[in-house]
């Protein structure tokens, strides 16, 4: 069970930490508990009760009838909404409390039900990308566990794939791409992605994965001469993020390598070589 803090509720919630106050003592819509130290803190219930009251809050119900509603009324009005309204904060919100819930049923019916309207890259780009930084918080706040993490990310994991499975091999003259993360580099879910925008837009990709050594990045390279290498880097990186451009740009000098994740984004030193670095999907595919 997570433990938030009223200033975790706010940046999960969108909800001001005043507002939030005043809710508990005006309406009793929230009742925090308390630890030995006498400090606030409220629980996965809470906060998916404040999600759900925001919601219905912001499509014009007021605060006091929303006060009279039982649970199962305000989760009803909720399910509602959700089939004549399209926004995207709507969707985030319920993500999380699927996530929050381990609930795989409501987040494939969620998913899915998002790419038939919006189509699979708005889905992603507009909903799963400020849905991940949400579960980001989360991660940061230890209000979710590993098994939460890989419970998500294994059913995008397999969207995306199904995705690009469905897209035409592209031919044999096409240029080359391949994707790849470094060493100690797990997290897949943005290079999976970025696979299905290079695939799309009609290259032929290589497609490595999680992890990959050096030297293997090197044996595939001189294998199948890509025209472009693209790798991701998330988590703090064994070396320094300069040392392992320099590495790159002395191995690949004359390929583009275009470089993203939250490590690169943050990075403000220089780029050797021709490595140029991407913040988001439409930024890679401009590069591209």
């Amino acid at each position: 069970m997570g433990k938030y803090s009223i200033k975790e509720l706010e940046k999960l919630s969108g909800i001001k930490a005043h507002t939030i106050r005043i809710w508990e003592k005006r309406h009793n819509l929230v009742t925090p508990a308390r630890t030995n130290t006498n400090i606030r803190y409220y629980s996965d219930d809470d906060l998916k009760r404040i999600i759900n009251i925001s919601l219905l809050n912001n499509y014009g119900i007021k605060i006091s009838k929303i006060a009279g509603m039982s649970s199962g009324d305000i989760n009803q009005k909720v399910l509602e909404i959700r089939e004549v309204k399209n926004d995207a904060i709507l969707y985030i919100d319920q993500l999380v409390v699927s996530m929050i819930d381990i609930d795989e049923e409501a987040f494939e019916k969620t998913l899915s039900n998002l790419i038939l309207r919006n189509g699979f890259v708005k889905t992603i780009t507009e909903i799963i990308y400020p849905f991940l930084e949400k579960i980001g918080i989360l991660w940061q706040t230890q209000n979710i566990t590993p098994a939460h993490e890989h419970f998500i990310s294994n059913l995008i994991r397999q969207k995306i794939i199904v995705a690009i499975d469905g897209l035409p091999l592209p031919p044999k003259t096409a240029r080359r791409v391949i994707l790849f993360l470094p060493e100690g580099e797990m997290h897949e879910l943005g290079l999976l992605f970025y696979h299905f925008i290079v695939r799309k837009a009609g290259y032929r990709t290589y497609y490595l994965g999680q992890n990959v050594p050096h030297a293997d990045l090197i044996s595939v390279f001189r294998t199948h001469h890509p025209d472009v290498l693209i790798t991701s880097i998330t988590t703090t990186p064994a070396k320094p993020i300069q040392d392992y451009f320099s590495a790159l740009a002395n191995e690949f000098p004359d390929t583009p390598i275009l470089a993203s994740g939250y490590q690169v984004i943050a990075y403000a030193g220089s780029k050797p070589g021709r490595i140029q670095t991407f913040s988001n999907p439409l930024e890679l595919t401009e590069l591209l």
